[in-house]
């Protein structure tokens, strides 16, 4: 029986995920633009010379590659075959090292690390409040962690929630596909849901519109690669969990960090917190 941190079929489906969206056809500024809405809360400025932290379900290596160059040294943790496409994403990186590891695994020591971030990954174990606590436990006092779960449409009106339900149904399905059907159903489904309605918000935004309304009009300034993307990531992917801002907040607390901050904008819900 499997008793780590980790659900084998969704392993193997971000695994399979990032063979087919290494991020190299992303354009650097909208790398950049979606990083800084992650990293928005972030504390770069605690950060001490040289920082020495991890990236927690690294997969591409997307966002490492844009925090290694601001750090002493960055440890990428991934336990899928998503390691080795950070590793060619990240092979001009000296600072960089890999492993391919679990949350949870004995990886680092505690109380050894300068900042931590895992974006988009604990709401995809089975036990999320066991994975924020591993995090934790390698932070040293007073280091920051961020994190990015999925939000469970609290701030969000009756359609983006009703669209969610939908949406969650054919995830049911999809994510049971067989790899290369589960990667034309999902760009499918992007170039018949998220471009239409990212192009509508565009344009109603153009317009003088309110927006906020409109399920997908996050998408409406991002490309079709990134749309593909998130795409995969949604209906592609067997365990999916949902939080509240009032849920992570506990969590988080639970976990040993205080001074929990949340971004008010798009993507929701990040949160930095600082172990006490």
């Amino acid at each position: 029986m499997n008793t780590k941190n980790l659900d084998d079929p969704t392993v193997r489906s971000f695994g399979d995920e990032w063979s087919r969206f290494d991020q190299k056809g992303m354009d650097d500024d909208e790398a950049l633009h979606i990083f800084n809405e992650y990293f928005a809360v972030f504390p770069w400025e605690r950060l001490p010379e040289d920082a020495v932290g991890f990236d927690m379900g690294c997969g591409s290596g997307r966002w490492a590659k844009l925090v290694a160059p601001r750090v002493g040294h960055l440890h990428c943790v991934d336990p899928s075959d998503a390691i080795e496409v950070a590793k060619e994403m990240l092979a001009h990186c000296e600072n960089v090292s890999f492993h391919r590891k679990a949350v949870g695994d004995d990886l680092l020591p505690p109380d050894s690390q300068d900042f931590g971030y895992s974006l988009g990954v604990l709401h995809h174990i089975p036990h999320t409040v066991a994975g924020l606590k591993s995090c934790v436990a390698m932070l040293k006092r007073g280091a920051p962690f961020l994190v990015y779960l999925y939000y469970a449409f609290d701030n969000r009106p009756l359609p983006f929630r009703i669209a969610w339900r939908i949406s969650d149904l054919i995830r049911h399905v999809v994510c049971r596909f067989p790899p290369m059907l589960k990667h034309s159903a999902t760009n499918l489904l992007a170039a018949l849901i998220y471009f239409p309605f990212a192009k509508l918000a565009r344009l109603m935004e153009k317009l003088g519109m309110n927006v906020s309304i409109l399920p997908l009009s996050y998408y409406r300034n991002h490309s079709f690669y990134t749309m593909r993307t998130d795409s995969r990531d949604r209906f592609g992917t067997p365990l999916e969990r949902r939080f509240t801002q009032a849920q992570i907040s506990v969590m988080m607390q639970d976990a040993g960090l205080i001074d929990i901050r949340f971004s008010q904008a798009a993507p929701f819900w990040c949160a930095v917190g600082i172990k006490a």
